[in-house]
């Protein structure tokens, strides 16, 4: 298949706002590559490129490497296969001579595409290419295709970790095949996602059914998400984006290999503690995941579930159960503080021990609600003490006064869940903001500039910022209709991408 085939489906995917018409044309796409007779074409490469994103998580190339392409040919003869052949030797690329050797294959690729495909490349591998084609489409459409239904490879999916290892048994055993696909030790699954409530005892209704019944109220840590799976000595442990970081936690692998089990996958949260125990700025626990090299600074982990035991897998279990597992398996000084209630005061005298203690709040869960590997849903409810939202930056100011020389006041924007891809922008702010915090984001938006004037960078969409409000004003200034009333930046979120920030429909919910 022609990568130029991609091109044309992915701009007919951006120039329609109906999903049944770009779930229709992604199917189409996915048929044509299914039957196509060469044998070094691929299904899942499609797939990927269809979804916005290359099948190689890393292939030393970004945005500067880049900004400067060949002239394009005028004959598309670029595969699909070819390409991804040529980004995976890309990705193998390294040592000495590697840099001049990526730049020149680098040119000899781009050379060879045509002016439609040049940009389109450009933006798979900086991962933007804006065209509404999410992950959740594009399940929808393989299960069009494969004449399966979309819930059975929405699971399949999940446990995978990615949608494609569940392709190709979608094509060729159906619903069968896709039933097989288990949760596999030592392969990561989509974490379980929580919603978000104002108040406690919204919470517990949400979480509690309608006969409010007893829910698990858990310390809400601000660390990273882990999973950490085990199986015999060998360890492995994932973030919430499914990246390796086992090297860089021994601390985690030090804990796991510890438990009495021969085999487990656990979920939880690593967070850098002070001498006095409490948590430590996220900023510290992020920096230290991040590090290759030693640190000096520990971290600790705190588990909150068990999805697999010794050759049980507990995804189905009930929550009680599941908890009842991990009470048994992981020591008190390392699962995270929890109180099992039906009464909300109880619960609202936890959560606020909790926030004293140092912790973001509490997550209310539903005691007979299943392991949902990648849903956010009522099972989960997060509640915060403060409004925030998880916001994408769209362009900067530079400052004046004291701030002169920084890029300052922020230009905030929410996901569109009517235009996957869109983001809606719904207001500024440059409060909360450090002189350390003021240095970094003015050298990060200029390394992610697409343009400015002599006031306003305009940035890539990548960076998430979490932003902290008082309210929601409904605003004819934006977009959006709405802005935040005293927004006031507390963390930027590089555990985050853009495509999991805040809805603009989650905004106007606090009106």
């Amino acid at each position: 298949m022609l990568l130029l085939d991609v091109v044309h489906v992915s701009a007919a995917v951006a120039a329609t706002r109906s999903r049944k018409a770009k779930v229709a044309a992604i199917a189409d796409l996915l048929a044509r590559a299914r039957d196509d007779q060469d044998p070094d074409a691929a299904v899942e490469t499609v797939v990927a490129f269809i979804g916005g994103s290359l099948r190689q998580r890393r292939t030393g190339l970004g945005w500067r490497g880049l900004s400067a392409l060949p002239a394009p040919t005028d004959e598309a003869s670029l595969t699909v296969a070819g390409v991804d052949a040529a980004f995976e030797a890309l990705a193998a690329m390294s040592g000495p001579g590697s840099q001049a050797a990526r730049a020149e294959a680098v040119a000899s690729l781009f050379a060879a595409a045509t002016a439609e495909e040049q940009p389109w490349m450009r933006g798979l591998v900086t991962g933007e290419v804006r065209q509404g084609a999410s992950d959740a489409l594009v399940q929808e459409a393989l299960a069009v295709v494969a004449e399966v239904p979309v819930t059975a490879v929405r699971r399949a999916a999940m446990l995978a970790g990615s949608t494609l290892p569940v392709v190709r048994p979608a094509f060729d055993g159906g619903v069968t095949a896709l039933q097989e696909i288990g949760l596999e030790v030592g392969r990561p699954v989509l974490p379980m996602l929580a919603s978000s409530a104002k108040t406690i005892g919204e919470a517990l209704s949400k979480a509690g059914g309608a006969d409010g019944g007893a829910v698990a109220v858990d310390t809400k840590l601000d660390g990273i998400r882990v999973q950490v799976h085990r199986s015999g000595d060998d360890v492995l442990v994932v973030t919430r984006s499914l990246d390796d970081i086992t090297e860089r936690l021994p601390e985690v692998v030090a804990v796991a290999r510890g438990l009495a089990a021969d085999s487990f996958v656990l979920d939880g949260e690593a967070l850098a503690l002070g001498p006095d125990r409490r948590p430590l700025p996220f900023q510290e626990t992020s920096s230290r995941t991040a590090l290759q090299q030693k640190s000096d600074v520990v971290v600790t982990p705190y588990f909150f579930d068990v999805l697999h035991l010794d050759g049980h897998d507990l995804l189905d279990s009930p929550g009680h159960e599941r908890a009842a597992a991990l009470e048994a398996l992981v020591p008190e000084q390392h699962r995270v503080a929890r109180l099992v209630t039906s009464d909300v005061e109880q619960a609202e005298t936890f959560a606020a021990a909790a926030i004293t203690a140092g912790h973001e709040g509490v997550v209310v869960k539903g005691l007979s609600a299943p392991y949902a590997a990648g849903r956010r849903g009522a099972a989960w409810v997060k509640v915060k003490p403060v409004h925030t939202l998880d916001l994408v930056v769209l362009a900067v100011e530079w400052g004046s006064g004291r701030r002169r020389g920084w890029l300052s006041n922020l230009h905030l924007g929410a996901r569109d869940p009517e235009r996957p891809g869109e983001l809606v922008m719904l207001g500024k702010t440059f409060k909360g903001m450090t002189d350390e915090m003021l240095a970094w984001q003015t050298e990060r938006f200029q390394q992610l500039e697409t343009s400015r004037t002599d006031w306003v960078v305009t940035v890539r969409p990548e960076q998430v910022v979490e932003v902290a409000f008082d309210g929601v004003q409904r605003s004819p200034r934006y977009p959006g209709g709405v802005a935040l009333r005293f927004a006031r930046v507390v963390r930027y979120r590089d555990d985050k991408s853009a495509d999991e920030a805040d809805t603009i429909e989650t905004v106007r919910g606090f009106l």
